[in-house]
C-alpha cells in the first residue's frame, strides 16, 4: 500500500455551492482546517454552523494494472458528502472517526473532488448539546491510498485492516495472540508474522486468521515499561500491512481499584479535548506531542479522551508512553431519540479503528446523557444495545459510563455498563468540597461490590484572578488550587476509586460560555487554552504524581498584595522546603506536598523556595489598594458576603440561614422559591430538567443560602441578592415547636 498525503491544493468556501462546484470563489487552504478556529472560541454562541465546501483538482494518479485508488479521511466534522467529477461517492455521519472511499471507477484525466461538510444542528447525528464547540471542517489529514489488486479490505469501518487480540495468562507467564485480516481481490493465503514467528493461513470468505503463542511475554506495563510488539501481514504477490500491539492484563476490583498486570495501578489523570487557541481542532502532530508531554510532566497515569474519538496519532502516543486511555463516543448531555443508529455506528467505528491500542482499557458509552431529559426506556434501550455491541466487537475490554451527579446511584442505568463512574462538582457548581468525600463513602458502603470511579471534577480558574482569601465561585487561581488539593487527598485515602480524571487538563473552547473574563472558553483546565501557562493547580498534581524532584511557588501572578502579612504556598514532592525572602533565610518546613509560610511584607520582595538542589523564585509587592484586575466581573457579590453584620437582623430570616430553615416558613419559602425560579430561568431548559437525588437535596438544604448564591454567578446578581436578603429580613422567624 502506498499512502500519499493529500492535504494541499484545497479551496474552501462557506457558500453552499450546490451543484456549481468550482474553485473560482474558494479560499486556498491546506489541511487540517476548521472554519470555526476563531468564531468557535470567542464566545457569543454564534459560531458558523452549516454546510461548507472543500474542493480540489488533481490529475489521475498513476496506477499499475489492477491497482485501486482510495481516499482516507481521518476526520470530517460532522456530516460529510464526497463527490468526484459530479458523482456522489459516500455520505459519512460522525465527525470524529475515519472513513474511506474508492475513487478508481470515477477517475478521469483531470479530476474535481468536492467534499461538503456540515456541522448544522440536527436530530440524528451526535453530539448536539454539550459544553464544547462543535467545530466544522476537514480538521484531520486526508490521504490518497494506492493498493494492488489483492489488498486488505479498506471498507471495514475505517479499521487498520489487521486486528490483533492478545490474551495474557493469569500468571503472566504466557500469552496467545490472535490475528485476523480481511482481503479484497484474488488472494488464497496470507502470511502473518509476530515476534519472529511466521504462519501462513488460508483465506476463506475473504478472511484469514492465525494464533501465536508467546512464552514469558514482554508486558506492556504502563508508564514503567510500555513495550510494543509488531504484527505483520502479507498477501503473497499483493498488499502488506503492520500494526503495533501490547500484551497486558487488566481488571477493575471494587476494593483494590484498577489492576494492571495483577497489581494495583491507580488510574489518575485528566480529561482532554483536542483543540487549541487560534487553531480550533485543526491540530498537527506538534500539538498532540506537546499535550502528551505536558500530561507526562504532570505525572498522570491515565487520560480520558473526551467526549469523542480522538486522532489516531494521540492514541499512538498513549501506547508509546504508557498512558492508559479511556475512549468514548460523543453521546452526551441530550439523548437523541432519532439517533440510535448513529450512536451504534460511531461506537462500531471507535472500536474497529482503535481496537489494537494497548493503552485503551474501556469503551465509554455516554457522558451525562441524562442531563437534558432524565432516564427514559428509549435511552436505556439504546445503552443496552451500545453495551452489547461493545461486548460483541471486543470481549476483552469493559464498558463504562460517566454519570451526571444528579443521577440517583440506585438507578438501574448506573449498573448497566461493566463499570461506572460519576461526574461530581461539589465545591464548584454546588455544595461543599466535603460532599465529594461523603458521596464516595456512601456509595461504597451501600454498593461494596460495584466499582466506582470519578470521571470528572473541577473548578474554573482565570490565572489573572487572584485573592488573599480565595473562595468557591471567585474564579481565582488560588481557589482552583485549594479545590484540587482537597480532591487529591480524597483520592489518596480511597484506593477503591478505580479512576479519577480532573476536568480538564487544558482550557478548551465552549463558545456558549461568557464567564471568568474569557468568553468562549471553559477554564477548568490546569493549563491555559494556548498552553502558555500552567496554573498553580497543575503543580499539586505534579507533587502527588511525578517522581522527578521539583519545587514550585504558588501565587506568582498575585504580585500586588494589600495584606501586611501574606501566605506563601509551596508545592513540592520533596519533604523539606526552605523559604528565602530577599536573599535571607526565612524559615524551613518539613511536610508533605503542601508547605505554607506566613511572611510580613513591605515594598517589593524576592521570594525563593529551595528543596534540596531545586528552587523557584518570584517577586511580590505590598500595595495600598487592591488590584482591580484580580477580581472577576461581579466579584463584589462575594465581597458583600464578607460582611455578615449587614445581612442579619435579629429575630428575622436572612441569606445566612440554610435552605432547610427557610423552607420551614411559608413566607420565607415563597421568597426562596421566587429567587430560585429566576436563577433557573437564567440557565435555560437543561436546568428545568435537573432532578436532584433526595440525598443530594438534603445536603444542599443544610447549606447557608449565601453560599449557593455566591456560586450562582451571573444568574443571581448583587442587586437581586440584596433584594432577597431585604425581603427575608422582614419575615419573623418561626418559633421552634
Amino acid at each position: 500500500m502506498k499512502k500519499i498525503e493529500f492535504n494541499t491544493g484545497w479551496y474552501f468556501s462557506r457558500q453552499d455551492m450546490g451543484e456549481n462546484l468550482t474553485l473560482a470563489h474558494g479560499q486556498a487552504i491546506a489541511l487540517p482546517h476548521t472554519w470555526n478556529a476563531k468564531d468557535g472560541t470567542d464566545g457569543g454562541n454564534d459560531y458558523h454552523r452549516g454546510r461548507c465546501w472543500y474542493v480540489k483538482k488533481f490529475p489521475r494518479p498513476i496506477l499499475e494494472a489492477g491497482e485501486e485508488a482510495w481516499l482516507e479521511f481521518e476526520g470530517a466534522a460532522m456530516t460529510a458528502v464526497v463527490t468526484l467529477n459530479g458523482a456522489e461517492l459516500i455520505r459519512h455521519e460522525g465527525g470524529y472517526s475515519a472513513f474511506r472511499v474508492e475513487l478508481t471507477p470515477f477517475l478521469k484525466f483531470e479530476n474535481l473532488l468536492a467534499v461538503s461538510v456540515d456541522n448544522s444542528a440536527n436530530e440524528t447525528v451526535y453530539p448536539q448539546k454539550a459544553d464544547f464547540t462543535f467545530y466544522g471542517g476537514l480538521y484531520r489529514d486526508v490521504n490518497l491510498l494506492i493498493v494492488p489488486k489483492a489488498h486488505f479490505a479498506l471498507d471495514r469501518m475505517g479499521s487498520p485492516m489487521l486486528k490483533v487480540t492478545p490474551v495474557v495468562s493469569e500468571d503472566l507467564a504466557s500469552a496467545t495472540v490472535a490475528v485476523e485480516a480481511w482481503v479484497s481481490g484474488p488472494a488464497e493465503s496470507m502470511v502473518f508474522t509476530v515476534d519472529g514467528q511466521e504462519q501462513t493461513a488460508s483465506v476463506s470468505c475473504g478472511k484469514a486468521q492465525a494464533v501465536f503463542g508467546l512464552i514469558h511475554p514482554h508486558l506492556w506495563d504502563g508508564l514503567d515499561d510500555p513495550y510494543l510488539y509488531t504484527a505483520h501481514a502479507r498477501i503473497p504477490g499483493g498488499d502488506e500491512v503492520e500494526v503495533q500491539f501490547g500484551c497486558r492484563r487488566f481488571a477493575i476490583d471494587p476494593e483494590r481499584g484498577f489492576l494492571l498486570n495483577n497489581r494495583p495501578y491507580r488510574l489518575i489523570g485528566a480529561a482532554r479535548h483536542q483543540d487549541r487557541a487560534r487553531l480550533g481542532n485543526a491540530l498537527t502532530r506538534a500539538e498532540h506531542e506537546e499535550d502528551i508531554a505536558i500530561l507526562l510532566e504532570m505525572g498522570v497515569t491515565s487520560v480520558r479522551l473526551a467526549h469523542y474519538q480522538h486522532a489516531q496519532y494521540f492514541y499512538d502516543l498513549c501506547d508509546q508512553h504508557g498512558l492508559i486511555a479511556w475512549a468514548e463516543i460523543p453521546c452526551i448531555t441530550e439523548h437523541l431519540t432519532n439517533a440510535r443508529a448513529n450512536a451504534l455506528s460511531q461506537m462500531e467505528e471507535l472500536v474497529s479503528q482503535c481496537y489494537n491500542h494497548p493503552s485503551i482499557f474501556c469503551w465509554g458509552l455516554s457522558n451525562e446523557i441524562t442531563v437534558a431529559g432524565g432516564v427514559t426506556e428509549e435511552l436505556v434501550e439504546t445503552h443496552r444495545q451500545l453495551n452489547d455491541l461493545c461486548h460483541k466487537l471486543d470481549p476483552t475490554r469493559p464498558t463504562a459510563m460517566a454519570h451526571a451527579f444528579m443521577l440517583n446511584p440506585d438507578d438501574p442505568l448506573v449498573a448497566l455498563p461493566d463499570v461506572s463512574s460519576y461526574n461530581l462538582y461539589y465545591g464548584w457548581y454546588l455544595g461543599e468540597l466535603e460532599q465529594n468525600d461523603q458521596f464516595f463513602d456512601g456509595f461504597h458502603a451501600k454498593h461494596p461490590d460495584m466499582p466506582i470511579g470519578l470521571s470528572e471534577y473541577g473548578a474554573d480558574a482565570n490565572p489573572a484572578y487572584q485573592s488573599s482569601r480565595p473562595e468557591k465561585g471567585d474564579w481565582t487561581e488560588g481557589y482552583q488550587a485549594l479545590y484540587h488539593e482537597h480532591m487529591l487527598k480524597l483520592w489518596a485515602q480511597r484506593p477503591y476509586i478505580w479512576c479519577m480524571y480532573c476536568w480538564n487538563g487544558f482550557d478548551f473552547a465552549a463558545d456558549g460560555r461568557d464567564e471568568g473574563g474569557k468568553p468562549g472558553q471553559n477554564q477548568k483546565g490546569l493549563v491555559t487554552f494556548d498552553r502558555t501557562i500552567k496554573k498553580d493547580a497543575f503543580y499539586i498534581y505534579k507533587a502527588y504524581l511525578n517522581r522527578e524532584p521539583f519545587v514550585h511557588l504558588c501565587g506568582r501572578r498575585y504580585k500586588n498584595r494589600v495584606e501586611p502579612e501574606t501566605e506563601i504556598k509551596v508545592y513540592s514532592n520533596l519533604s523539606c522546603v526552605t523559604l528565602f525572602v530577599d536573599g535571607k533565610e526565612f524559615a524551613t518546613q518539613a511536610g508533605d506536598k503542601v508547605f505554607r509560610f506566613t511572611v510580613p511584607i513591605q515594598g517589593e520582595h524576592i521570594i525563593e523556595a529551595q528543596a534540596g538542589a531545586y528552587s523557584d523564585s518570584m517577586m511580590i509587592r505590598k500595595v495600598d489598594q487592591p488590584d482591580s484586575s484580580y477580581v472577576k466581573e461581579g466579584g463584589d457579590v462575594v465581597n458583600w458576603f464578607d460582611k455578615p453584620e449587614e445581612l442579619a437582623r435579629e429575630g428575622y430570616y436572612s441569606i445566612l440561614d440554610s435552605m432547610a430553615e427557610l423552607k420551614k416558613s411559608p413566607a420565607a419559602g415563597a421568597v426562596l422559591a421566587k429567587i430560585m425560579e429566576k436563577a433557573s430561568a437564567s440557565y435555560g431548559d437543561v436546568a428545568k430538567n435537573v432532578q436532584l437525588p433526595e440525598a443530594v437535596q438534603r445536603q444542599m438544604d443544610q447549606m447557608p443560602l449565601q453560599k449557593l448564591l455566591a456560586q450562582a454567578g451571573r444568574a443571581v446578581g448583587p442587586d437581586m441578592v440584596r433584594q432577597l436578603n431585604a425581603a427575608l429580613n422582614q419575615i419573623p422567624r418561626q418559633e421552634e415547636n
